[in-house]
């Protein structure tokens, strides 16, 4: 047990950046959606769909190569290598970029503002230069100074948005003079919440200075090829992820029946409902802040795989909290977009618990999914992925024409399903963990099922007081159904000991 705490300490820490930060940023959702029309929303989407397949390129799987070889190798080497390539590498892959910037910006029905583009490509590449600084603090096991740069970032980033576009733009609107006013340019557009970004992310360098001093450019040939063989699996990986993730976005602009404007609406509209599901994805994010060291760290252990087994129990018990806490209570998170002003963003509502459902699939694959990291079958992980990129396209490409955005859902849903299914099937023939299956489905069913009973009454009673009050009284049961069932693990864990000693 002593390892799931020691994972436990390190997630609430990862968690606090993860949870306040996304919580600060996610604020800037009901901002943005009052400020801009669901198109100009959607034109913000895809601008940031595009900075997440850039990511995949500009970094291409160095962060877990570096966990994993710095079991073999002296984590020194190792680090400069691989930053050293991420230097040279950047440097090009911007240089590529910014070049065809307008033709870009023209596919991306934005050709107005090819400088878009250019803010998107700066994001990237800073942010590249600070993975493996974060990197080396997560493996030196100093989760507390990962949560604080990792917060400043976010503070900064939402504060010079607010700034731009709560003190700035309204000081220029009345004609104001000074400097203030004089920094908003009404063509600069969304253009403000890329600035920010760069800004945001340049600071985050700084903020990393100490990790940087380290840095010792050299080049080893031979362990730069090692590292890059074992990532190069991981890009595909990490671009099925991208297009699982993002590439509904192009494919609504493109693939919706109506105009360009309709079909950016569609796009924004999409893309705010997506955000709702963001309690789960931030537990996510978070356990994966933590795991992916930890599994790696304790994989020579000889009670590994029952470690890994215990801990998937917990994560699909607070994945299906997280779904609940959503689902149950839509009405209150609705209130998340901007619907006073732009009511049609509560078109895509109904959407959001297969989102939700399908980001619980998701959560459960990545846990799976350490069986081909540790046993360097990354290819096999390149092909389950691979899969689900190809069913998220085929579905979108057929299905959007004439069911629009609930195709994107229903994409997710399937393609985060069969991964899930694949990678577990696979992984019990190649590194069997002897996961309670039956439990984590029953857990989900249940959840599911409590979910139902919620949107029959939901349906048929428009009190919110009873709404929200049995949504309340389901949770509870769905926590005492799960304290009953899983009273055997719960007291081991420490703090529950102390709190029930005689349990």
């Amino acid at each position: 047990m002593s390892g799931i705490k020691q994972l436990a300490n390190q997630t609430v820490w990862y968690g606090l950046s993860n949870i306040v930060g996304r919580f600060v940023n996610y604020l800037l959702n009901p901002i943005l959606t009052y400020i801009y029309a669901p198109e100009q929303f959607g034109d913000i989407s895809i601008l940031y769909a595009y900075a997440a397949f850039l990511n995949i390129i500009f970094t291409y799987g160095m962060e877990t190569s570096y966990f994993r070889f710095n079991q073999q190798i002296e984590e020194k080497k190792v680090f400069n290598t691989g930053l050293t390539s991420l230097i040279i590498s950047t440097t090009i892959f911007s240089l590529i970029l910014l070049l065809p910037a307008q033709h870009v910006a023209n596919f991306m029905e934005i050709g107005q503002h090819p400088e878009y583009v250019m803010y998107v490509v700066a994001i990237v590449a800073l942010d590249t230069l600070a993975v493996l600084p974060f990197s080396k603090i997560r493996f030196e096991g100093r989760p507390r100074k990962f949560a604080l740069i990792k917060l400043l970032n976010i503070l900064l980033n939402v504060g010079l948005i607010i700034f731009f576009l709560f003190v700035c733009k309204p000081m220029q609107e009345k004609g104001a003079t000074g400097f203030f006013s004089s920094i908003y340019k009404p063509e600069i557009g969304i253009g403000y919440v890329f600035i920010a970004g760069v800004i945001a992310s340049a600071f985050t360098l700084l903020f990393l200075s100490k990790e940087l001093s380290e840095f010792r450019p050299s080049f080893n040939k031979k362990l730069f090829l090692e590292l890059l063989i074992y990532s190069t699996p991981l890009i595909v990986v990490g671009f099925g992820g991208v297009i699982n993730e993002t590439i509904d976005r192009f494919m609504i602009v493109h693939r919706f029946n109506g105009t360009v404007t309709a079909s950016k609406a569609a796009n924004g509209i999409y893309s705010a409902n997506n955000k709702l599901a963001i309690l789960i994805v931030i537990f996510i994010q978070t356990f994966r802040m933590g795991a992916e060291p930890f599994f790696f760290k304790n994989s020579t252990k000889e009670n590994a795989k029952e470690t890994y087994s215990r801990i998937m129990n917990f994560f699909v018990i607070a994945s299906c909290l997280c779904f609940l806490g959503v689902v149950l209570f839509l009405d209150v998170w609705k209130y998340f977009m901007g619907i006073n002003k732009h009511p049609e963003y509560l078109d895509g509502l109904y959407i959001v618990p297969v989102l939700m459902l399908s980001k619980l699939f998701l959560g459960i694959y990545y846990n799976l999914s350490i069986w081909y990291k540790l046993t360097n079958r990354n290819n096999i992980g390149a092909l389950i992925t691979f899969i689900g990129a190809a069913i998220t396209i085929v579905i979108n490409y057929l299905f959007i024409p004439s069911m629009g955005f609930l195709a994107c859902a229903i994409a997710n849903f399937v393609c985060y399903g069969s991964m899930m299914a694949i990678s577990y099937f696979l992984g019990q023939r190649h590194y069997p963990i002897p996961y309670e299956w039956k439990k984590c489905i029953l857990y989900i069913i249940i959840a599911y099922g409590l979910y139902l009973i919620h949107q029959a009454l939901r349906n048929t009673n428009h009190n919110l007081i009873i709404v929200h009050g049995t949504g309340i009284l389901l949770m509870i049961v769905f926590i005492f159904y799960i304290v009953k069932k899983e009273k055997s693990e719960l007291i081991k864990i420490p703090l529950i000991k102390k709190l029930y000693p005689t349990a």
